[in-house]
C-alpha cells in the first residue's frame, strides 16, 4: 500500500489560523499531480506549533479531501506515549490508513525505551505505524535491531529514514524482512535510497513539484534508472534549497510564489530569508516550474 512518492504537507495559515480553504487546494493538486499518498502534520506540516484541536482537524480534512483516493499517513508522534497513543487513536477512528510516529524526542530514551514505546502503540491501537526516525531533530537514533524486533509486530509496518545512511537500508531489508515498508525522509537521498531497495519517499519537495516527484518515483519504482537519474538531477537544486533556511518557510515561500497559499509560519520559524528565496527561485527554475 505504502510505495511511491507522498507530500510531507504543509498547513497553510491565513491571519494566524489553518487556511482550510488553500490546505484541501494543496491536496486536490497532489492528488491531481500523481503522488501515491499523502501525510498531514509532520515536521513540515508545523505540527509542533499546532494545538491538538488543529492537528486532529488537519487529519480529517486531509482524509475527508482524499476520499479514499490516495492513503492518507497522519502524523501521530509525541515524546509522550501516552499523547502519541491518543493521536494515533484519532488518526484510525477518523479514516487514515496508517500513523506516522516519530521516536520521542528531548527524553532521549534507550532502545529498550523506545522499544517499549511502540510496542505500547502497537497494543493500543489496530493501525499500520511507520517509526519516524530522524536523529538530527530528535536526538536519538533507533537501531536497525531494534526496527527488526518491532518488524515482528503486527501493527509497526515500515519507517520513514531521515538518517541519511544510506547502508542502513540494505541492512534492514535483510534484518525486517520483505514486508518492511522503506520510504526516505531525505528528497537529496531518494535516488540512492531507491537503489538500496527503498519503496519511496515522504519528500517536502513534492508539495512544490507534485509531477516531477511523482515521475521520479514512478521511474523508480519501475527500474527505469536513467529517468530517475534525469528526475534527480532536475530535482536536486530544489532539494536543497528548500532546506536553505529552517523549514518550513522556504516551502511556503516557493508555494506563495506559485500563488497556492500564504508564506505565513508560525514562530519560532520566521520567513525564509532573502538568501534563501534567491535559491528557491533558482532551484524552481531548475525544475521547470518557473
Amino acid at each position: 500500500m505504502f510505495r511511491g512518492v507522498m507530500p510531507a504537507l504543509v498547513t497553510p495559515f491565513r491571519d494566524g489560523q489553518v487556511d482550510e480553504a488553500a490546505f484541501v487546494a494543496l491536496v486536490e493538486r497532489q492528488i491531481a499531480a500523481g503522488v501515491h499518498g499523502l501525510v498531514p502534520v509532520g515536521t513540515t506540516g508545523e505540527t509542533a506549533t499546532l494545538n491538538h484541536d488543529e492537528h486532529r482537524r488537519v487529519v480529517e480534512l486531509c482524509v475527508q479531501t482524499a476520499r479514499g483516493r490516495v492513503p492518507v499517513i497522519a502524523g501521530a508522534g509525541s515524546n509522550s506515549t501516552a499523547e502519541a497513543i491518543e493521536l494515533t487513536r484519532h488518526a484510525k477512528t477518523v479514516g487514515a490508513d496508517a500513523a506516522l510516529v516519530v521516536t520521542p524526542y528531548y527524553n532521549r530514551p534507550s532502545q529498550e525505551g523506545l522499544y517499549a514505546h511502540y510496542q505500547a502503540i502497537n497494543d493500543a491501537v489496530q493501525l499500520p505505524v511507520l517509526v519516524y526516525n530522524v536523529p538530527g531533530r530528535t536526538s536519538v537514533d533507533i537501531s536497525n535491531e531494534i526496527l527488526a524486533r518491532l518488524a515482528i509486530l503486527p501493527n509497526i509496518v515500515g519507517i520513514k529514514d531521515a538518517t541519511g545512511d544510506l547502508g542502513r537500508a540494505s541492512g534492514q531489508r535483510v534484518e525486517c524482512g520483505e514486508d518492511w515498508v522503506m520510504l526516505s525522509g531525505n528528497d537529496d537521498a531518494g535516488l540512492g535510497y531507491m537503489a538500496h531497495g527503498g519503496h519511496g519517499c515522504i519528500s517536502v519537495t513534492c508539495n512544490v513539484a507534485p509531477e516531477a516527484c511523482a515521475q521520479f518515483y514512478n521511474d523508480a519504482l519501475a527500474g527505469q534508472w536513467q529517468g530517475a537519474l534525469y528526475g534527480q538531477d532536475r530535482l536536486i537544486r530544489l532539494h536543497k534549497a528548500l532546506f536553505s533556511d529552517a523549514s518550513p518557510a522556504p516551502t511556503k515561500f516557493a508555494l506563495a510564489h506559485l500563488g497556492l497559499c500564504l508564506e505565513d509560519v508560525r514562530l519560532p520559524i520566521v520567513p525564509a530569508s532573502e538568501a534563501s528565496r534567491a535559491e528557491v527561485l533558482a532551484g524552481m527554475r531548475d525544475a521547470g516550474l518557473i
